[in-house]
């Protein structure tokens, strides 16, 4: 493996791991016995989450595979 594939297994790991998390709380928010509006609420707002974290993710990858990240060490 090279350095950049080394350096993206971490926030890919970790943001597999949010997108399962905030999956199971969306499927558990619909089965609470709430109104339907409540249930919209607490359920998109997870999914919007998950949105969020795969573009910061997408984001991510950019910089690695640009070597964007070692610019911050040069300050």
């Amino acid at each position: 493996m090279d350095n950049h594939t080394k350096k993206m297994i971490a926030p890919i790991i970790i943001v597999s791991i949010l997108i399962l998390y905030y999956a199971g709380f969306f499927v558990i928010c619909m089965f609470i016995p709430i109104p339907l509006a409540l249930k919209l609420l607490f359920g998109l707002t997870p999914l919007l989450l998950a949105g969020v974290s795969i573009y910061v993710l997408v984001e991510r990858i950019r910089e690695i595979r640009s070597g964007e990240e070692d610019d911050l060490s040069k300050y």
